[in-house]
């Protein structure tokens, strides 16, 4: 096998892997690991009274919440898709 085949098979098991149930969960986490640094830009930016830094700290955290929600949304079809979830 060339290393032009071996990566464009690393790249496809990379691909299947975000698209299964592992990878799905995994993505739940590290974007709710994203939502500490948020937390703690929130809290800074009220501390010093900084709107905008405040307004920033929001819209990310609502990224944050649509982005696991849409992570959750496929979890849930995967499930439902699965003939043993029945």
């Amino acid at each position: 096998m060339s290393t032009e085949q071996s990566k464009k098979s690393a790249l496809s098991k990379a691909k299947g892997f975000k698209k299964s149930k592992a990878g799905t969960y995994l993505s739940i986490g590290t974007t709710l690991f994203g939502a500490v640094s948020v937390i703690k830009q929130a809290k800074k930016a009220r501390g010093e009274q900084d709107t905008l830094q405040l307004v920033d700290a929001v819209v990310s955290a609502a990224a944050i919440a649509t982005g696991v929600a849409l992570l959750v949304r496929e979890l849930r079809r995967m499930n439902s898709d699965d003939v043993l979830a029945g």
